[in-house]
């Protein structure tokens, strides 16, 4: 592929991602574009959903690194690759390069989640475990890569990874073509620069709004400074788009081409999470989702039609079950409280009564006697409740409250 360049940085162009897409047939899959009734009745026009999170390997990350891998030259191929992920670019890199004929060693953080481990050994690369986050992950990456020659295929910080990235955006406007607001996590920002280089090209009037998690914004602060900006210690459950710096070269691009760039609550991600699986029948990741909490969010701030991005189906069953109490929780929908009572027989079947009358499901009861909080006879009890909703919750508290109960919590 060619650059144009521009103050010395290397710049994607349309031809590009063009080129990109054809290099891509037969490799990666043009993925569906699924309607969202619910959201379309909150946000007032229609809303589709374009589902990475049914790509191969389960995200989007193969497109990019096949293109990147692709590219070597024959020297550079036969030094292998290496890079560093807790998931989606370890796997679109072993996938990318099994299919390329090409050697992969991978570094993951030794926390990753065992299926990602496992997806990312099947699709042929070794996997070294090293670190406890990505930073340390990246540095021991980077530094076989100085010792064995092999080249390091970046996650988002480079203009193959961009161009292949930005295969998405024609696809978004092929399949909708009028469509006039893409919403797009960013983590690194390789997706949304080159959804971005794609779509203004052919379509300058529609909008680009990337979405962050607030706990891991480096966008915000790196766009008002006018150049990428590190953040300390980011904090999400949407590890995806965790990145704690953006990239230089899609920096440049998001900067110039991407209309917004949001915020979203990790309240916001998890009921984004619970609505896909729910409503779409579909599993996303937390970074995957972030489109969706945007639209959760503001939902009456985005012009229609709108595609929102899924961008990433790659979650740790574990990690889902805490995702889904947590967004349950966020709906109102899950209700847990710990609440003080006399330690007397019977007691416990009285509360229970009082909740069931309520008409609140009980999931689960902790019962605690031995405490140096609690007096002689006082027991604490946590409950952990299945309800209806915000309102349904606040009839719960009275009713244990009008019963005499102390709720602690």
């Amino acid at each position: 592929m060619s650059y144009s360049t521009a103050d010395s940085m290397p710049r994607v162009t349309l031809d590009d991602v063009r080129g990109a897409q054809k290099m891509l047939t037969g490799v990666a899959r043009t993925t569906a574009m699924e309607g969202s009734r619910y959201l379309t009745q909150l946000v007032g026009a229609p809303v589709h959903f374009k589902c990475e999170n049914l790509q191969r390997t389960g995200s989007f990350k193969l497109r990019g690194a096949y293109v990147r891998i692709a590219g070597l030259l024959p020297e550079e191929r036969a030094a292998g690759v290496v890079a560093a992920s807790a998931g989606n670019h370890a796997q679109g890199v072993a996938l990318a390069s099994s299919l390329l004929g090409v050697r992969s060693t991978v570094f993951m953080p030794t926390g990753a989640p065992l299926p990602k481990v496992a997806a990312t050994r099947d699709y042929g690369a070794e996997v070294r475990l090293h670190g406890q986050v990505v930073d340390e992950t990246l540095a021991a990456a980077q530094e076989y890569a100085a010792e064995t020659g092999a080249v390091f295929i970046h996650p988002f910080d480079h203009p193959d990874i961009i161009a292949g990235q930005g295969t998405v955006g024609l696809e978004i406007l092929e399949q909708c073509p009028e469509v006039r607001t893409i919403v797009v996590g960013i983590g690194g920002g390789g997706l949304a620069a080159g959804i971005a280089v794609a779509v203004k090209a052919l379509r300058p009037d529609v909008r680009i709004v990337g979405v962050q998690a607030a706990g891991a914004a480096a966008y915000p602060p790196s766009l008002a400074a006018g150049r990428p900006v590190s953040i300390d210690n980011p904090a999400t459950m949407a590890d995806g788009i965790k990145v704690g710096r953006p990239g230089d070269v899609p920096f440049r691009i998001v900067e110039e081409l991407v209309d917004e760039v949001r915020t979203v609550s990790e309240s916001h991600l998890s009921s984004a999470l619970l609505l896909c699986l729910e409503r779409a029948k579909l599993v996303v990741e937390p970074a995957g989702a972030s489109p969706v909490a945007a639209l959760l969010s503001e939902p009456g701030t985005f012009e229609g039609p709108v595609v929102a991005l899924l961008s990433g189906g790659n979650v740790d069953p574990l990690l889902m079950q805490r995702i889904l109490r947590h967004g349950m929780a966020a709906s109102g929908r899950y209700l847990a409280v710990t609440l003080r009572l006399t330690d007397r027989p019977g007691a416990l079947a009285t509360l229970l009564g009082v909740l069931s009358v309520a008409d609140a499901n009980v999931l689960d009861v902790s019962h605690v006697r031995t405490d140096p909080r609690l007096g002689l006879t006082e027991v604490e009890v946590e409950l952990h409740l299945e309800t209806k909703g915000p309102e349904h919750c606040a009839e719960v508290g009275r009713a244990l409250r009008e019963a005499g109960y102390t709720v602690i919590d």
